[in-house]
């Protein structure tokens, strides 16, 4: 049995603010924005109908560019005064549909507010806007000796305004932490138009943790207009390996013994052979194409603790199957491994016409059994899967392979999606580590939690945002859906979805 792939919004299933007359809601935005910053006929709008998941599309009523925080509590007033549905977006590069359009919504762009406010080196702080982009940070304090960790795959082109809204992490985030573990501060607005400073320069602040409670909620509670991220000296030396197995389970079976032996490695990614095949025809980074599976760790810090460590990794892969493990020559062949790392997603596009990125979690033990599982489920569904993911700390990002053009292979490529998912589920992980739920995972969520847990996040909403305007249909399912995806919360003896039973 497969779940059923549900519409995008479904006004049965996802109540959404009344509808607002569009020529008013235009008129009443132009007098609080200057003309090059609203966008209402349809071939301009049409940059924004979709994000980085891409399968999914919407067209707003009007696209709003504020360039500064006056600008941000204006439109917000106009919004709140009609009744008209507010979606956040950043770069565009999310793989949730976080910032796919609703049904006559007002799409808030801030790619406007892309200044550095202000470093402090000595504090190692930088103040910035929303709309600057990831590798921006580092670029500008690497002469400083410093960079900002957190590094997605898109950090050329993600902002960290969307950064936060998702709590991204990359392929670092595993010894530095993900945003959340890296933002020290941060301004938001709220539905009302009031300018709240969570956090701040010290590390403590009193009263409840708002700052953790605004990072990852996908544009549900407030606005985001100014971030303080905490910059981290760059290390002396940096190494890493790649080692290559001839059985993916060998792979995924060196992560976790690399863990167990209590090396904290910067980044450990896996790529299985289909993957690694797409990133070396796409980058030329040098990767043994007969291996099932390669594995990249990488350790950095004072030269002669990383050479010692590095070699106990070779063991350590040698010892679970390893057919090679060598250390990059020299920093042209390390960034040449990343570089094929980081394209891996693009890559896809070698293999088949669209791809659908998944994004869950699980138990760093669980890695070669839900491995196994993927590839059965693959077979299942008919459907080819390539696995890139940050192994170190279990976060899956299988890549479905399908041609949106062929009659019923998205809906086909959706139900393989959520099955993973819900996998991820039944081995005691999670349906998101970083890309967010968004609209993608919204029927996972049902599996993810009891209808009590989902009603404490609806109130939490309801808290900062009690006519629902910002971002709705997003994140937090209705009972209503929960009951047409026929989804319960999983517990672990028994999961309730009858085609993982023999998982």
């Amino acid at each position: 049995m497969v779940a059923p792939v549900l519409d995008r919004f479904d006004p049965r299933l996802d109540p959404m603010p009344p509808p607002v007359d569009r020529r008013t809601l235009i008129a009443r935005l132009e007098r609080v924005l200057p003309r090059e910053a609203l966008i209402h006929k349809t071939e301009g709008m049409r940059v924004f109908e979709t994000d980085g998941l891409a399968a999914y599309r919407g067209m707003p009523a009007v696209v709003a560019l504020p360039a500064n925080v006056a600008e941000v509590r204006a439109v917000l007033k106009v919004c709140r005064e009609l009744g008209a549905p507010v979606v956040a977006r950043g770069a565009g590069t999310g793989l949730s549909g976080g910032a796919l359009p609703t049904p006559g919504c007002v799409l808030l762009g801030l790619s406007r507010m892309s200044a550095i406010l202000e470093i402090d080196a000595a504090a190692g702080l930088a103040r910035v806007q929303p709309g600057v982009r990831n590798l921006a940070i580092s670029e500008a304090v690497r002469p400083l000796g410093l960079f900002y960790a957190p590094d997605p795959s898109s950090q050329l082109a993600c902002s960290l305004g969307g950064n936060v809204a998702e709590n991204a992490g990359g392929v670092h985030c595993l010894k530095y932490g993900l945003t959340v573990n890296n933002v020290q501060g941060l301004e938001i607005v709220t539905l009302d138009g009031e300018v709240l400073r969570l956090g701040g320069e010290t590390l403590e602040a009193p009263g409840f943790d708002l700052m953790a409670l605004i990072t990852g909620s996908e544009g549900l509670l407030a606005i985001v207009t100014e971030i303080t991220v905490r910059l981290t000296p760059l290390p002396e030396a940096t190494q890493v390996l790649l080692a290559a197995f001839p059985e993916t389970r060998a792979a995924g079976q060196a992560v976790a013994d690399i863990i167990a032996a209590g090396l904290i490695p910067a980044g450990l990614e896996m790529m299985d052979r289909l993957a690694l095949t797409a990133a070396e025809a796409h980058t030329g980074a040098g990767y043994p194409l007969d291996a099932a599976a390669i594995l990249l760790c990488e350790l950095d810090g004072a030269p002669e603790d990383i050479g010692a460590d590095l070699e106990r990794v070779r063991t350590i892969c040698e010892a679970a199957g390893a057919s090679l493990a060598r250390i990059a020559r020299d920093e042209a062949e390390r960034e040449r491994f990343w570089a094929g790392r980081k394209g891996a997603f693009p890559a896809m596009g070698r293999m088949a016409p669209d791809y659908y990125c998944i994004d869950g979690v699980i138990p760093r033990r669980a890695l070669p059994e839900v491995l196994d599982a993927i590839t059965r489920l693959s077979d299942q569904f008919g459907l080819a899967v390539a696995n890139v993911f940050h192994a170190g700390d279990g976060n899956l990002h299988p890549l479905i392979l399908y041609d949106a053009q062929a009659p019923g292979e998205l809906d086909r490529a959706e139900a393989l999606g959520g099955a993973i998912l819900e996998l991820c589920v039944a081995k005691g992980g999670a349906i998101t580590g970083e890309h967010g739920v968004g609209r993608e995972k919204i029927n996972q969520m049902c599996a993810q939690f009891t209808p009590e847990e989902l009603e404490t996040f609806a109130a939490l909403k309801r808290a900062f945002d009690p006519e629902g305007l910002l971002n709705p249909g997003k994140t937090i399912p209705t009972p209503q859906r929960c009951v047409a995806h026929g989804a319960m919360h999983v517990h672990a003896a028994s999961p309730p979805f009858p085609h993982l039973d023999r998982f």
